[in-house]
């Protein structure tokens, strides 16, 4: 299945790549295997995210021993990333 990162997850994946950048570089390393892991593992078995407290149709998946999630959504034969959180955050907005 296709991953497609809309319009609205660009300024998280910036934020990513800068908190791995400039706050926590020892861990970019790892954090980029994990997140490449994730993209993976989504493409296998979109529906392996939990149900978001969002929308019922949104699912939550964290990319493993990081602070962030991806928040995304199964639509017309593709896997939608909506947002890419950093759960320390108040995403809800």
């Amino acid at each position: 299945m296709k991953l497609v990162f809309l319009p609205s997850s660009r300024s998280d994946l910036r934020w990513f790549k800068q908190y791995y950048i400039s706050i926590f570089p020892e861990g970019k390393a790892k954090a980029d295997k994990q997140f490449l892991a994730l993209q993976k593992a989504l493409k296998l078995n979109p529906y392996i995210g939990h149900s978001s407290d969002i929308a019922k149709d949104i699912k939550e998946f964290p990319v493993i021993k990081t602070p962030f999630s991806f928040i995304y959504r199964v639509k017309e034969g593709r896997i939608e990333v909506l947002r890419i959180i950093d759960t320390r955050s108040d995403y809800s907005q």
